[in-house]
């Protein structure tokens, strides 16, 4: 017993050892420490994350965010090197720029029982431009060793107040301890958004605060705290209450990627604050944002978004002749969709909000996908079609669960006929109508019509990609297996395929093929539809076995029914899962195989058939094999029916797999007459 509560008694120890987050205040204990008490593989762990953000008031200016970024990290090994690198992103507006300042960094490591410090230099900082939205500030922590300690710190000046950027409360690595601080003064209220599943220490206090502002020629004896300009004629002092927010949180374990999962992103433990409204004193109240409807309205309102839609002059004769002859709604929205497709290029750039304008874009033939898919909806609307504005957070950008404006990060269009909503993307020239880059499948997108009114648009489609594949396989004397095989892909499976080979050459196509099917050597092929969208793709070729898929035992033939088609493993291995298995799309895949017996032998044993599914008609798996005088025939269907699975059913699901893997790898058995 003695012993057990000294092991207890040094655990503790080595977890809660005094540690001073002062910066330059780093321990011996810190350096020492050769694995991470709760989590012994992590490659690094964030020993202290603060972040204090609080908006002050400067004459002439107005209210501006100012950031102060405090971390330190202990690397355990040289896997964690990594974490080394920080970018800081800075946000450049029309007029205005984020700055930072105070950039210090210093790398401590054990030299014998002495603290060496090795500071940042000028050489490891790095500038550059992102896009024309954005530069990053990029710095490397010099002299990495194994277990070594890294802390870094800076200040970032913004004028962009709507939004305070999330802090991450959850990382690939353990995180021990948090501190985040925002301020705000009572004049301008924020919403506080939470992420994730982890518990969080928050409190909320005020405090008194007083500010100086300037009185300009014009104003009411109220004054004004929105800036000005230097033709003030008197200064004044008001008195306020200032909000304060502490968010605490320690011993975070790290966030583990798993098979099938949207942006891992939409699940870290995470805060931010969004402006919700405003209240200067002697101003009227004025909304920013507190529920969708009204961020969907502040978006549409915009120049840059409803108002690319107002004018239509410059491309109605283009569009007439584009039209001429269609007689559908429907085969109007292809014509012009496949119109502005061919007419424009994307340059890359994601937005809600139109870069150079719709009409200039016309013009120049290319445009950021606002530009582009703004441009396709006013002219669908010109058309006399029910087009709106789809805008939408791609899976890169994660979820809006809240209602905000920066939620959002592009635009498609939306055309909605008998009731249903077909989206579009011009910027993807592979796309089809209703077919959507993976990227854009991410929940729901939030379809906004010029009356104000919005509704939720299900990004994911409704119907199955189907892979559809018949194989002729033939076994040799010597056990040599090869065959010939066509196979036909609709939807995303289609998509994929055009991705993958449009455009390449012969030499690239037999590469990616023999990738995708493993363990076979293709000797000829052949693609159709490649060029055409609107037909499934189908590629046919010939084939060996490099593996053979057949192996003799004991004077018996052992065949694997599926030979590489076949599941090898269940892609689940964990024991259990916090958030929903994302599949992408629905799909369904259906293999016929014709497997002709060797001379000199006869069919011993084969797998039973058998049909198995998931719960609530969310998956199945078919399996039918049987005896013919021309050989063995096998044929399976395997489906998915929802894009996503609830975490709730992930041990069915995996269950379901490892039914699967266990039937497609049961043996036709094979003896000698």
């Amino acid at each position: 017993m003695h012993k057990i509560t000294c092991i207890i008694f040094l655990l503790v120890s080595s977890i809660c050892f005094a540690q001073d987050f002062r910066f330059s205040k780093v321990s011996l204990e810190e350096l020492q420490e050769e694995a991470h008490p709760l989590d012994p593989e992590a490659d690094a762990a964030i020993l202290y994350r603060e972040k204090y953000s609080h908006l002050d008031y400067l004459q002439n200016s107005g209210f501006i965010l100012k950031t102060e970024v405090y971390e330190r990290i202990k690397i355990y090994n040289p896997e964690g090197f990594k974490w080394a690198t920080q970018q800081v992103a800075l946000y450049q507006g029309s007029s205005s720029e984020e700055t930072i300042s105070g950039l210090r960094g210093v790398t401590y490591t054990l030299e014998g029982s002495n603290i060496e410090e090795t500071k940042l230099r000028k050489d490891g900082i790095f500038s550059e431009e992102r896009n024309k939205y954005y530069d990053i500030e990029k710095f490397t922590l010099p002299n990495l060793q194994k277990g070594c300690v890294i802390e870094f710190k800076y200040e970032v000046m913004s004028p962009f107040i709507s939004t305070i950027d999330e802090v991450k409360l959850q990382e690939e690595i353990p995180l021990n301890k948090a501190k985040i601080t925002f301020t705000s003064p009572e004049w301008l209220i924020y919403q506080m958004h939470r992420k994730g599943l982890l518990p969080l220490d928050v409190n909320e206090t005020t405090t008194a605060d007083k500010v100086n502002y300037t009185v300009r020629p014009g104003i009411s004896s109220g004054g004004s705290l929105r800036g000005g300009t230097r033709a003030a004629v008197q200064n004044r002092t008001i008195d306020f209450q200032r909000k304060k927010y502490i968010i605490e949180a320690s011993d975070v374990p790290s966030l583990k990627e798993e098979v099938f999962s949207s942006n891992i992103d939409n699940f870290r433990s995470a805060i931010s604050f969004e402006l919700s409204y405003t209240q200067y004193p002697g101003e009227p109240f004025e909304k920013i944002t507190s529920n969708w409807e009204a961020v969907s309205k502040t978006i549409y309102d915009s120049e840059n978004f409803g108002g690319q839609l107002k004018n239509q002059r410059f491309f109605d004769d283009d569009v007439d002749a584009v039209l001429e002859g269609a007689v559908s709604s429907e085969e109007k929205v292809v014509r012009i969709f496949e119109f502005v497709k061919r007419r424009m290029t994307w340059n890359n750039f994601l937005g809600i909000y139109a870069d150079q304008g719709v009409k200039e874009a016309y013009k120049t033939g290319t445009g950021n996908s606002a530009d582009i898919n703004l441009l396709l909806v006013s002219m669908l609307q010109y058309a006399g079609l029910d087009a709106n504005p789809v805008i939408l957070s791609t899976r890169d950008n994660g979820i809006p669960i809240f209602p905000t404006r920066d939620g959002f990060n592009d635009v498609i269009a939306g055309v909605t006929i008998d009731g249903n909503t077909m989206l579009m993307d011009a910027t993807n020239k592979l796309g089809a109508v209703n077919l959507l880059e993976e990227g854009l499948l991410n929940w729901q997108g939030r379809l906004i019509r010029k009356d104000g009114i919005s509704d939720w648009v299900d990004l994911y489609p409704t119907t199955h990609a189907i892979e559809s594949t018949l194989v002729n396989f033939e076994i040799s004397d010597d056990l040599m297996t090869t065959g010939t095989a066509k196979s036909r892909y609709t939807g995303h499976y289609g998509l994929s395929y055009r991705r993958k080979f449009k455009g390449k050459t012969e030499q690239e196509h037999l590469e990616n093929l023999e990738e995708i099917h493993t363990g076979v050597e293709i000797n000829d092929f052949e693609f159709k539809n490649l060029d055409n969208v609107y037909e499934p793709v189908e590629v046919s070729y010939d084939f060996e076995m490099l593996n053979g898929g057949v192996e003799e035992v004991a004077g018996k033939i052992y065949v694997s029914p599926l030979f590489y088609l076949t599941q090898a493993e269940n892609p689940f291995k964990s024991e259990e899962r916090n958030h929903p298995i994302d599949f992408r799309f629905p799909w369904k895949d259906r293999y016929v195989l014709k497997i002709k017996v060797p001379e000199g032998y006869a069919v011993e044993s084969l797998p039973k058939s058998g049909a198995m599914s998931l719960i609530d008609n969310l998956g199945s798996f078919r399996y039918m094999i049987s005896e013919s005088a021309t050989g063995i025939s096998v044929s399976t269907e395997f489906s998915l029916n929802s894009s996503l699975i609830p975490a709730e059913l992930y041990l069915d699901l995996k269950k379901f797999y490892e039914m699967i893997v266990s039937k497609q790898n049961e043996k036709i058995v094979l003896s000698k007459i």
